[in-house]
């Protein structure tokens, strides 16, 4: 469509509507059904001058074939997704819709030319929109796909457009279409316009600018328009890796929080009590089948689901710790290896009790609060759940910390840590602190079970993943610190995502073994030293 033709369609838009005030979204909307593709056409652009908040959704799923019709009640329905069914939803009231069988219902169709001409109408509907979010992802799903057609529109948005973000996005269409103009001037315009963005297709238009020929000339028919490319594309090209350095830097830092999560449960057994626990990764499952079982059990309350998780699963793993404390480990305080070999006889226990639950390698339905993701630039992304997940580890770690330091149980604890003996004769039950701290150990185990269940699938084996990186960062950090925890689990996080673009994922946690090993034999007690019952013996 050329530009008269976009104008004429604009103004048609806005002197129709004086002529059919009477009509309503209700009117028009059957007229989509019947007649020609000629009337069907003549009810899109009748229905693109009503002022409803319904029109640009019907016309969405209009183009996108989403948009039903009942044939038993001729209801209009949108599908969110052509495969689900059960996301039926009134075209008009925005019901959900029951649906038996796609038989039932039937597809409103169109042709290519009514696809035409929806998009410039959907183009000045989401362009005008009062809703900044739909300006701005309208204006960003033109850039992916430039079309010179819809120019003038684009423009007019970009010069009545007041958010910077959205005009920035409109700015980049406009260059991405002027780029393809014969005329030198505009192209160079819009090449220094394409040299502020790091988007992927700005970056793919650059590379295709600055292509040689074999004998070293520019592809490009203007050498001007070319050498510029070149020179921009070379900045861009350092924006992008600098940008994908700090997501390096934020998933190394997300990382680091979930070894955070696995490890300070076994900072407290193993640091602090001396007990090798082989099962800890088991109490991390046991926390992650705990939220399995509250999304199952309470499954009108998704949203709500991890935080009612949270301190079931710490309940369940911390109770399931304090039986193993007092049946098992107890009997075995100062014999190390018997200790080890116990806990991986219970941990094998524990994985064949949850595989007769019948529910192996489940999926936690992630909340809608927890998903989707932040997108900075085309070049840096980062996901909810993992900045999410990053914040409540630092949650945990300082709530763990008062209770280490403000209160009496964690002040009985670091007494019975330091000197058994005297704490006893001081009146503190040395064996009921011991249950304690091995249940709040495998508690807060729990907890990092019910934060993993967002990234990855709970299973059997779920916790065995987390148990080798849960030691290294205990005796990385030095043992019994949470303080050192929190810096080994930091430090192990950040370098394996860093060594993972240059030696792979497999290599590099291999490179930061043989360090922590060469680390370890310059300073056995970690990074931050400890006095504890098992350095005292």
């Amino acid at each position: 469509m050329n530009l008269l033709a976009n104008l004429t369609l604009i103004l048609g838009v806005l002197l129709g509507a004086n002529s059919i005030q009477a009509k309503t979204f209700e009117d028009v909307l059957p007229s989509l059904n019947q007649g020609s593709y000629g009337d069907k056409a003549e009810a899109i652009e009748l229905m693109a001058t009503i002022d409803d908040e319904r029109v640009l959704p019907t016309f969405l799923a209009l183009l996108d074939a989403r948009l039903f019709f009942k044939k038993d009640s001729s209801t209009f329905v949108i599908l969110k997704d052509v495969k689900d069914l059960s996301s039926a939803k009134n075209a008009i009231t925005g019901e959900v819709v029951a649906v038996d069988s796609k038989r039932a219902i039937k597809k409103v169709r169109i042709n290519n030319k009514l696809r035409r001409t929806l998009r410039p109408l959907l183009a000045v509907l989401q362009l005008s929109s009062d809703d900044v979010k739909t300006r701005l992802s309208s204006a960003q799903d033109l850039a992916k796909k430039p079309d010179p057609s819809l120019r003038s529109i684009i423009d007019q948005a970009y010069k009545t457009e007041e958010v910077n973000k959205v005009k920035n996005a409109l700015e980049l269409t406009l260059a991405l279409i002027d780029i393809k103009s014969d005329v030198e001037a505009e192209r160079l315009l819009a090449v220094g316009i394409l040299g502020s963005s790091v988007e992927p297709e700005v970056v793919a238009v650059l590379k295709t600018l600055a292509e040689k020929n074999e004998d070293g000339t520019w592809k490009d028919q203007h050498a001007a328009v070319a050498e510029l490319a070149a020179q921009k594309l070379a900045v861009v090209e350092d924006r992008v890796k600098l940008f994908k350095f700090s997501e390096n830097i934020i998933f190394g830092l997300s990382l680091g929080s979930i070894l955070l999560l696995a490890a300070i449960g076994l900072a407290i057994t193993f640091g602090v009590m001396g007990v090798i626990n082989m099962a800890h990764g088991e109490m991390i499952m046991l926390g992650a089948y705990t939220t399995f079982a509250i999304q199952q059990l309470f499954p009108s309350m998704m949203n709500w689901s991890l935080l009612m998780a949270i301190p079931a699963a710490f309940l369940v793993s911390g109770f399931v710790g304090v039986l193993i404390e007092r049946l098992v480990i107890r009997h075995l305080y100062g014999r190390p290896l018997d200790t080890l070999l116990a806990t991986f006889g219970i941990s094998l226990i524990l994985q064949q009790a949850v595989r007769m639950y019948s529910s192996n390698n489940v999926a936690v339905v992630t909340p809608d609060w927890l998903a989707g993701y932040w997108a900075v630039n085309g070049a840096m992304s980062l996901t909810y759940n993992r900045i999410y997940i990053l914040v409540f580890a630092l949650i945990v770690l300082a709530m763990l910390a008062v209770v280490l330091k403000r209160t009496m149980m964690g002040l009985q604890m670091r007494a019975v840590t330091q000197n058994r003996a005297m704490a006893t004769s001081m009146g503190i039950r040395s064996g009921w602190v011991d249950a304690m701290t091995f249940g709040l150990g495998s508690g807060i185990a729990g907890i990092a079970g019910v934060a993993l269940s967002q990234i990855t699938n709970v299973g059997p084996n779920l916790g065995q993943g987390y148990i080798i990186d849960s030691f290294m960062v205990v005796v990385f950090g030095g043992v019994g610190n949470l303080l050192g925890t929190f810096f080994g689990a930091m430090s192990l996080g950040l370098a394996n995502k860093l060594l993972e673009p240059y030696a792979g994922a497999v290599v590099g946690k291999i490179i930061v073994l043989v360090f922590i090993i060469l680390f370890i034999q310059w300073r056995p007690r970690g990074l931050f030293a400890l006095k504890g019952r098992f350095v005292e013996d």
